[in-house]
């Protein structure tokens, strides 16, 4: 089955020589939240609530990850209700909140996990994520990332964050790693009751 022609993906081995060959190593994809999942800017309420918003393509994403055996996880240094809402809504079972040192929870996350840090691809937009980017094997930020991610990343999405960023690099990972195509034939595949 062949897919339309993709202005995104099209062009990644000019821009980003080694991403397609790091996306096929993927088997663990960690994202920040705020700035990745969202668009970074938070909404106060009168009652001082935080409320977010969040991509569902970026969220579906997330889920055809997961189909295709790649495990999502959360790493973020707020705390929210909202977020464990929506991991849970996409079924991400390794959600790490409130946290200072980013690295202690990737290094737990990896034990629960038992996998490598070079089996792991980390999306993340800003100098917290720093310490766990250099220690993947697929390190990828969305497109307002702050410079020091853009330049140190091995894909910087076109996207932003909460405008498709997350389902960018999730369908550059699925194609690398051969499974876009067979997850989209499944989806098309027409039952037999038909």
């Amino acid at each position: 089955m062949t897919t339309p022609a993709d202005p995104v993906h099209s062009n990644i081995d000019a821009r980003f020589p080694q991403a397609m060959e790091r996306a096929a190593r993927v088997r663990l994809m960690v994202f920040d939240v705020d700035g990745v999942l969202t668009d970074g800017r938070l909404l106060v309420g009168p009652e001082g609530e935080i409320s977010k918003a969040f991509d569902t393509l970026d969220g579906h994403g997330i889920k055809l990850l997961a189909q295709a055996g790649i495990t999502p996880a959360i790493i973020t240094g707020r705390q929210s209700e909202i977020v464990a809402w929506r991991a849970g809504e996409l079924g991400i079972e390794h959600l790490y909140q409130g946290v200072a040192d980013k690295r202690e929870a990737f290094a737990h996350l990896l034990a629960a996990t038992e996998l490598q840090p070079a089996d792991a691809g980390y999306m993340g937009d800003d100098w917290p994520d720093l310490p766990v980017m250099t220690l993947v094997g697929f390190a990828v930020c969305p497109a307002q990332a702050h410079a020091e991610l853009r330049s140190r990343a091995h894909y910087v999405a076109q996207a932003t964050g909460g405008r498709g960023a997350v389902r960018e690099v999730a369908d550059l990972i699925l194609k690398a790693q051969g499974a876009y195509d067979a997850l989209l034939a499944q989806l098309l595949q027409v039952p037999q009751s038909f």
